[in-house]
């Protein structure tokens, strides 16, 4: 018996922003869906637009399991995270555990195809993709939230768009430029956007 997909629904129960007033919650499963569909955009648009040759399933599959080691861990807040050097070493090794464990759920012969993707996804070429996307995640969170008047995400907001800024990927700079107005707008004005 795997116990792989009992721990993937468990997703689901693990809130995201949990020292922040929300206006409307996020749990890891959600936002792991959404960063797989950003990252997937991010190299679709490299590959188009810049010059990029990546896989973008591939980048959408590794996107998908970038959060699984918070199945065990749960999410660890951004300001407790990188509180202290020693303190984000130490959360470090345990999201290893915690993704090892991950894979251990797995039938054996399933290990070995899994393993790229949930304990060395880090150290492939897609990852900075990856990575990106999950920013950028997090960035329209705050979009919405300040949307929504919750001045609570004012500080998030500032300090992530500096962030993406310095990532020097032109790719993210689009994504910024394309997508990220219409998330202010209403279900009405959306509909009249022309393509």
């Amino acid at each position: 018996m795997s116990s792989f997909f009992a721990f993937l629904k468990r997703m689901r129960f693990i809130n995201r922003w949990s020292l922040m007033r929300n206006t409307e919650t996020e749990n890891i499963q959600e936002h792991s869906l959404e960063v797989a569909m950003v990252a997937h955009n991010l190299a679709a648009l490299k590959n188009e637009y810049f010059g990029g040759n990546l896989d973008i399933n591939k980048v959408a599959v590794i996107a998908m399991y970038h959060e699984v080691s918070e199945i065990f861990t749960g999410d660890m807040p951004t300001p407790i995270k990188y509180f202290d050097p020693k303190l984000r070493s130490l959360y470090g090794e345990v999201e290893t555990l915690a993704q090892e464990k991950m894979l251990s759920t797995l039938p054996k012969r399933l290990q070995s195809v899994y393993k790229p993707y949930i304990v060395d996804a880090e150290t492939l070429p897609e990852w900075p993709i990856v990575k990106a996307a999950d920013t950028l995640s997090a960035y329209m969170k705050c979009v919405n939230e300040l949307h929504a008047g919750n001045d609570e995400f004012k500080e998030a907001h500032d300090t992530i768009l500096a962030k993406l800024k310095t990532l020097n990927m032109p790719e993210v700079d689009m994504f910024i430029e394309e997508y990220v107005p219409a998330l202010s707008e209403s279900l009405d004005k959306l509909n009249y956007y022309k393509i």
